[in-house]
C-alpha cells in the first residue's frame, strides 16, 4: 500500500545548519562539518499525522544566490516550508524578509512557513535574541522555533507540527541550504 506523501522545503541564507537540521530529523545523528548543498538534497522519514502514516519527503535546497532559480522550484507544491537562521550569526537573520518574500511569491498561498532559530546550544555566541525571532514571526505570520542540530533540541518538535492545508499549522521541515562550515566553527 503506497503511504500518502507530503513535501517540505527548507531555504535560507547558506551555511545555517538545515543540512544538519536534516541529517538529524531523518537519521539522528549529527555531523559537525558538511560539504556546501549544491542544488538540492533530499531526505525522507514516515510520520504519524492525525493517526495517519505519512511519509514527509524534505528537500535541502542550496542557500548560494547563484541556485536561487533552482530553490524557488522546490516551493511550488510543498506543504510546509522552514526557514532557518543561524542565532550566532545576525546576517542570517537580516536576509529573512528576502528569503520569505520569495518562498511567497513561488509557493502554494497555503504553504505554512516555521521560522526556524538554528544552533541554539551556542547560547554564548548568540547574535539574535530569541524575542527578535519571535517577533518577526509574529509580524509575518509565520510558526517559530528555535533548534539545535547538534543536542536535537526541538528537532522533533520543529519536524511534529501538521502538514497540509486542512490543519491549521503545517508540518514545517527542515533543511534548505547548503551546511558549509563557517569560521570558528562548522555548518551546525
Amino acid at each position: 500500500m503506497n503511504q500518502p506523501k507530503k513535501r517540505a522545503s527548507s531555504f535560507s541564507w547558506k551555511s545555517v545548519g538545515k543540512s544538519c537540521l536534516l541529517l538529524q530529523f531523518t537519521d539522528k545523528r549529527f555531523q559537525p562539518v558538511h560539504d556546501l548543498t549544491i542544488g538540492v538534497e533530499f531526505g525522507a522519514r514516515m510520520i504519524t499525522i492525525d493517526g495517519k502514516q505519512i511519509k514527509l519527503q524534505i528537500w535541502d535546497t542550496a542557500g548560494q544566490e547563484s541556485f536561487r532559480s533552482i530553490t524557488r522550484s522546490y516551493y511550488r507544491g510543498a506543504a510546509g516550508a522552514l526557514l532557518v537562521y543561524d542565532i550566532t550569526r545576525r546576517d542570517t537573520f537580516n536576509h529573512l524578509t528576502t528569503w520569505l518574500e520569495d518562498a511567497r511569491q513561488h509557493s502554494n498561498s497555503n504553504m505554512v512557513i516555521m521560522l526556524i532559530g538554528n544552533k541554539s546550544d551556542l547560547e554564548s555566541r548568540r547574535e539574535v535574541k530569541k524575542e527578535e525571532g519571535e517577533a518577526f514571526a509574529r509580524e509575518h505570520g509565520l510558526i517559530f522555533m528555535e533548534t539545535s542540530a547538534k543536542t536535537a533540541s526541538n528537532v522533533e518538535e520543529a519536524n511534529g507540527i501538521k502538514i497540509g492545508p486542512q490543519h491549521a499549522a503545517t508540518n514545517a521541515t527542515h533543511a534548505g541550504s547548503q551546511g558549509g562550515q563557517q569560521a570558528g566553527g562548522g555548518c551546525c
